[in-house]
């Protein structure tokens, strides 16, 4: 079964946020950019947790028969991106993040709410 832009999405934050991702953000990409429909950026604690997070991201779309088309960074653990076509998601160590800064190079972009699929 495929799945839509907004359901990969659903499972990418919950699956994220199932492995202890910390302050996950997902932007609509929709209209300004022809690459994907969602980015979404995360961080953790350490690079351990940051690869830990990446595999299950990548273990929940293999599952769920979505091709992961690409992966970045696993063997650094600093930064990881996995591109998932309508979805490329983002986990970086908390430096890593603080200088990056990835939700101010798309501060165009609308935020989405993604709180109805994290648990408190």
């Amino acid at each position: 079964m495929t799945k839509t832009p907004e359901e990969l999405l659903e499972l990418v934050v919950r699956t994220a946020d199932d492995r202890q991702a910390k302050d996950i953000v997902a932007i609509d990409m929709r209209g300004l950019s022809i690459v994907t429909d969602f980015n979404v950026i995360t961080h953790a604690s350490n690079s351990r947790l940051v690869n830990a997070i990446a595999e299950s991201i990548i273990d929940a779309a293999e599952k769920a028969g979505v091709n992961v088309i690409n992966i970045e960074g696993k063997q650094d653990g600093n930064w990881v991106l996995i591109d998932l076509g309508d979805v490329v998601f983002h986990v970086f160590d908390e430096d890593e993040r603080s200088h990056y800064r990835l939700e101010s190079l798309w501060a165009e972009a609308e935020s989405v709410d993604v709180s109805q699929w994290i648990v408190e």
